[in-house]
């Protein structure tokens, strides 16, 4: 991530958010749980395959095309829904938390709408790519018919 795409920090004590155009980012500051986390972000194939059994210890980054949706819980807090993983819970204070909804309730649709026009783009690509390769297996198997 590049910090032009940074969109907002809040610090607390104990950890780190970063919301950027297309993630978020809850990064621990210390102990124990920082170094697994910085394990599991270090290595990605680690992450897909382990990330779902660490993620109730560890915060991982959430690209925000995966988050269904994200709310303001009773106790001020920002609760964070994601299908197929534990819902993220971020302690916040009231005013942090508001902040971070709405900017994130911003972001959200648009990164939806991008990445489904990259999926659709990158679709059409392959079906580009599929029908040049089908044509030019035509053009030899005609040129050896002819050569035959």
């Amino acid at each position: 991530m590049t910090e032009k795409e940074l969109v907002m920090v809040i610090e607390k004590l104990h950890f780190t958010v970063k919301l950027h155009s297309s993630l978020l980012e809850v990064d621990l500051k210390s102990g124990v749980k920082k170094e697994l986390e910085d394990v599991l972000e270090a290595r990605p194939a680690l992450r897909e395959n382990l990330g779902f059994l660490f993620q109730t210890i560890v915060p991982l980054d959430v690209p925000l095309r995966d988050i269904e949706s994200v709310d303001v819980d009773e106790k001020g807090q920002v609760k964070i829904i994601i299908p197929l993983r534990r819902d993220i819970v971020i302690p916040l204070d009231s005013k942090e938390s508001k902040r971070l909804v709405e900017k994130l309730n911003e972001l959200i649709p648009l990164e939806k709408e991008r990445y489904a026009k990259l999926l659709m783009e990158s679709e059409k690509a392959q079906r580009m790519l599929e029908r040049a390769e089908a044509e030019a297996i035509e053009q030899k198997q005609r040129r050896a018919l002819r050569g035959a």
